[in-house]
């Protein structure tokens, strides 16, 4: 395992309080420092979680000495210029999805990482399952022969404390597209190992989201070879169980209860043969994500979903909201 690094965290954030900061620990890393705009938020979050000092401060939290890396996840418009800020500084940067609201800002985010020699990351989670490195491989080796279809299924229900800004506040990138489509265009991409070309949806607000912001999502991805991939994601069904499947001229992958961030799913490859689960060995995503980022940084590999990996995943996402506004396919 390469050393660990000593971070900082742009945003007091719940995914930082539950998966993130146990994730850096568990890699050997330590959490140095937390920023947050909350004065009293952010000495609250340092107190409960064992760091050593809070700021309200960009600046003085990217320009800190004692810091090597920093994971940002605070609301999706102010990611663009803390990354910029942190790349300056010569930090590495693991930041959440979406990268920004456009593809002008997220393209920017990776040049700025370049130019500056740092190792930058997206924190696309589900690439790290098991579930979805598996199909991967099956795919790789033609063990279903070439994809035709895919579909997921990652329609859930947003509990209350994470309903926030994110059913309110369209200007902070909120919606179901941006939380959650984005991350079925990326594990896509990774599964298929292909690149979407086109994007037709339709979008609904069933109760929970704001004038401005959607709900619920249907669509479906045309990809540079041929496949075709329906999506179908929500914040509002309570009862629905997560899926992804892909089936090809000689077999179909399934997996089930796997678009989430706990590590677990299951995958049963069907073909001519009848239905064998595929062997898994199930970690956590988010200490898998660490790893490979401080691999990277040290100079082995690259994260497990790079800045460019971001930017083509937001693309695809952002298809998909200019397809529902529309009403037309959108190139992506």
């Amino acid at each position: 395992m390469s050393k660990g690094l000593r971070w900082g965290l742009i945003g007091a954030s719940t995914i930082a309080s539950e998966h993130m900061i146990g994730a850096i620990r568990a890699n050997g890393g330590e959490v140095v420092a937390v920023m947050s705009g909350d004065r009293a938020r952010g000495e609250h979050y340092a107190q409960k979680h064992d760091i050593a000092r809070a700021t309200t401060e960009l600046a003085a939290l990217v320009e800190s000495k004692d810091i090597e890396a920093v994971y940002i996840s605070t609301t999706n418009e102010l990611h663009r210029d803390q990354l910029f800020a942190a790349a300056r500084a010569g930090k590495h940067v693991l930041c959440e999805k979406p990268l920004a609201l456009n593809l002008t800002d997220a393209s920017a985010m990776v040049a700025a990482a370049q130019a500056q020699g740092v190792v930058m990351g997206t924190n696309h989670h589900l690439r790290n399952a098991a579930t979805h490195r598996a199909m991967r491989e099956a795919i790789a080796q033609g063990r279903i022969g070439k994809p035709l279809f895919a579909r997921v299924f990652h329609a859930v229900y947003l509990p209350p404390h994470l309903q926030g800004w994110r059913i309110t506040q369209p200007g902070a990138g909120g919606g179901v597209v941006l939380d959650i489509t984005v991350h079925d265009a990326d594990t896509l991409r990774f599964v298929l190992g292909d690149e979407p070309i086109g994007v037709s949806a339709m979008t609904s607000r069933s109760g929970m989201a704001a004038v401005g912001l959607e709900d619920g999502v249907m669509g479906v991805a045309r990809f540079r070879g041929g496949a075709l991939a329906q999506f179908h994601d929500a914040f509002t069904t309570r009862y629905a169980t997560t899926g992804f499947e892909v089936h090809g001229e000689e077999g179909s992958l399934i997996g089930t209860d796997c678009m989430t961030q706990q590590p677990r799913g299951e995958v049963v490859l069907r073909n001519a043969q009848g239905a064998v689960a595929l062997p898994l060995i199930h970690e956590s995503l988010y200490e898998r994500s660490i790893r490979l980022f401080q691999d990277a940084v040290a100079g082995k590999g690259t994260p497990a979903a790079t800045g460019e990996d971001g930017v083509r995943s937001l693309a695809m996402a952002l298809a998909a909201l200019e397809a529902a506004h529309t009403g037309r396919e959108v190139a992506v």
